[in-house]
């Protein structure tokens, strides 16, 4: 998962509304034109996301405490935090409606930029993961669903139906372990899923425990699974360590 937090967007706390669980999230659009600038400049996204939250928190009619989303996510594939975990969305049409849902918004328009490309698909199934480690149901729903609106888009709202799977599949046969959620791996987890993943890294020639590997995970879990990334090609930010779907699918970690 690319994470961008507030505090590297330079944003204080959020000031919205807490909210501990809620039935799912529902995906949004921006629902104007969007340049398609974004897809070959980053830094262009992050513009367009700070653009987002001055337009919202001026909207007098609306009162917004901040951007109205929890997530926002770019064509390259990075999440950008909005009022984030354990916050109430400002974004699905009501209060009531606003309760049921948490909310992430890909940066997509109804012109220009209008497909989502396959990173921001992960980036939108990354927040998804995330949000349900912090209190978030199974339910992934489009605007529409609850909301008389064209949002989220044709193209992402086709995927929303299909159930929101990652590009690219990601799924496993049985016998092996699914992807448990890119939350899943953090300091303080404890699971015999991290013992697995950690023998199965030191078969493939990526240890780098000097005890173990697990239950927990550990800095040395996490040098060991770079290592298992820069193996299979990764290289930068991509090889930090932290498992992703399609990393996570080639290491076949077998069922505890």
């Amino acid at each position: 998962m690319k994470l961008v937090t507030r505090a590297q967007l330079g944003w204080p706390a959020s000031a919205a509304p807490a909210q501990a669980t809620t039935k799912g999230v529902k995906i949004h659009y921006e629902g104007v034109e969007v340049s398609r600038t974004l897809l070959d400049d980053h830094s262009a996204c992050l513009r367009e996301w700070k653009a987002i939250r001055v337009s919202h928190l001026a909207n007098k009619a609306e009162n917004y405490s901040d951007v109205a989303y929890n997530y926002a996510a770019c064509p390259h594939g990075y999440l950008l935090e909005g009022r984030g975990i354990g916050k109430r969305t400002g974004a699905n049409g009501s209060q009531t409606l606003n309760k049921g849902h948490y909310a992430i918004i890909g940066l997509l328009g109804s012109e220009g930029l209008t497909k989502p490309t396959d990173a921001m698909l992960h980036a939108i199934r990354d927040g998804i993961e995330l949000l349900r480690q912090h209190g978030a149901g199974s339910e992934i729903k489009g605007h529409r669903d609850g909301y008389a609106t064209s949002c989220p888009g044709g193209p992402l709202y086709a995927w929303v139906q299909e159930g929101a799977p990652r590009p690219g599949g990601g799924t496993l046969p049985p016998g092996y372990e699914p992807f448990p959620g890119a939350g899943f791996f953090r300091t303080g987890r404890t699971s015999p899923i991290i013992t697995a993943m950690g023998q199965r890294l030191v078969a493939e020639g990526c240890s780098h425990y000097s005890v173990g590997p697990g239950p927990s995970w550990t800095e040395a879990d996490r040098l060991s699974y770079a290592a298992w990334q820069r193996k299979l090609g990764y290289t930068g930010a991509d090889a930090d360590g932290y498992p992703g779907p399609t990393s996570w699918a080639k290491l076949r970690v077998p069922n505890v």
